[in-house]
């Protein structure tokens, strides 16, 4: 069964979009389709293998009922505002429709250039399509609102980057949709009142249809972005380029460029290569995410009322992130360490043994997953500091009887280390993906201790480490 368009975001005002066909690659050839996602969209993972269907996914042929588009957008970009910024090398194809009535936008990501892409070529290579691929399927698995990883296909045309010409390759990403803060942040810039209603509009009756006016819509967001960095933070994940474009209103993780999930656990960790200050570091990412919807508040105000009422109404929604993200961080935190429903008397446990895990070198994933498997001391470079942590935690379980299942639910076995995803990039630069294949299938259901991937749950040697990950370009 082919995908079923209804493109919608395409009937908005042209000032949202610029229409625009992917450029075709000079070979399409498959790389990986995701088959049990493919379900979910209804469409036929035998056709999307097929030669028409890697058409599809490579650009060369745009399918019946789509209406391609390239998005306009503005962002705060490292806290320096750009008033236009948009799609540079991704394609909306449109909105496919599930079988249960579900819409999906389905991008084209390195499907040639758009009016927005300021000098570069529109496309992509495969080192950033396989991480965005991995990672983002990862996330899914562990459960965390995430854009989804439909497929990928070589170009059969080279890029250049970096001084060196890498292989060219297009990713299907699938998302509930791609509107960012930086979607507001653009008409808010052009004073563009009567678009700001219509986006304010059109976003609710898509994600949020029990949300009432902007602030509703400002309240909706804010429980979903507090939610979704408190889930991102109790799997070490630290998304590395946190700007206002990158920011979707759906609550989902996007863009998996510079990201990264720790090894050894330092709260003020930083991967992204173009990250030199720090500012999305990985203890920095709640607040970062307040002040994303904070420009998100100040785009709305001219919808919500007057100036100084606004502005009042808006502060108030912002106020209630932190305790919402808190008690989010709270609760899986909680659970990691095996707490069914950890209370705000729980936190300082919680908080000494990561103060330890940083002292100590101690790698988060193993650490945590230790604690069911009871190897966690092994992690700490002195074993005493963990051993002087357990008794306060023994006794604390034994207060509430927790099946075992909680802590293993809680704690994957395997992520995707850097090490890994550059191991399996390095090699289909090649022209060999069976390291790859082999690292989909261990990331595949991370929480299941299956003895044929022990191998993908250790921890880099020191001369495996990846000290820094850089923007997918």
């Amino acid at each position: 069964m082919t995908p079923a368009f209804d493109p919608s975001y395409a009937r908005l005002p042209e000032r949202f979009f610029a229409r625009q066909d992917p450029t075709p690659g000079a070979a399409p050839a498959p790389v990986v389709v995701n088959r049990a996602l493919a379900t979910r969209l209804g469409i036929d993972a035998d056709w999307l293998e097929s030669a028409e269907g890697t058409a599809v996914l490579a650009g060369n042929l745009v399918p019946e009922g789509a209406a391609p588009i390239a998005q306009a957008y503005a962002g705060h970009q490292f806290g320096g505002f750009v008033p236009q910024l948009g799609d540079g090398r991704a394609i909306l194809l449109g909105e496919v429709i599930a079988p249960d009535g579900a819409r999906f936008d389905w991008v084209l990501k390195g499907a040639g250039r758009t009016p927005w892409s300021r000098g570069g070529d529109g496309r992509a290579w495969i080192g950033p399509v396989l991480r965005e691929y991995l990672v983002s399927e990862t996330m899914a698995a562990f459960g965390v609102p995430t854009t989804r990883a439909l497929g990928a296909v070589l170009t059969g045309q080279s890029v250049y980057r970096d001084g060196f010409h890498r292989p060219g390759a297009v990713i299907a990403r699938i998302a509930s949709s791609h509107i960012r803060v930086g979607t507001f942040e653009y008409f808010a810039a052009r004073q563009d009142e009567e678009a700001l209603a219509t986006l304010c509009e059109y976003t609710i009756s898509r994600h949020y249809p029990e949300a009432e006016g902007p602030l509703g819509l400002l309240a909706a967001a804010v429980s979903a972005q507090a939610k979704l960095v408190a889930q991102w933070l109790s799997f070490g994940f630290i998304h590395g380029v946190m700007n206002t474009d990158n920011c979707a209103l759906s609550g989902e993780t996007i863009d998996y460029g510079p990201c990264a999930f720790l090894d050894a656990y330092q709260p003020q960790k930083v991967f992204s290569a173009i990250d030199r200050q720090g500012r999305y570091a990985y203890a920095n990412q709640p607040q970062i995410a307040l002040w994303n919807l904070t420009q998100l508040a100040s785009c709305l105000l001219p919808l919500i009322g007057p100036e100084a009422e606004a502005v009042t109404q808006a502060q108030a929604v912002l106020d209630g992130f932190a305790p919402a993200w808190q008690a989010e961080w709270l609760y899986r935190m909680g659970r990691k360490i095996g707490i069914a429903r950890a209370t705000p008397e729980d936190r300082p446990l919680i908080e000494s043994l990561l103060s330890r895990m940083a002292t100590e070198g101690a790698d988060f994933t193993r650490t945590f997953r230790g604690l069911a498997t009871g190897r966690a001391r092994e992690e700490f470079a002195d074993p005493a500091a963990f051993d002087s942590w357990a008794p306060g935690w023994q006794a604390r379980l034994r207060r509430e009887v927790v099946p075992q299942a909680v802590l293993s639910a809680a704690n994957p076995v395997r992520i995707p280390r850097n090490h890994r995803l550059e191991e399996a990039i390095t090699a289909a630069v090649a022209g060999d993906f069976a390291p790859f294949r082999q690292l989909q299938a261990a990331l595949a259901h991370p929480f299941d201790p299956a003895p044929e991937f022990a191998a993908y749950e250790a921890a880099p040697t020191a001369e495996e480490r990846v000290a820094r990950t850089f923007c997918g370009t």
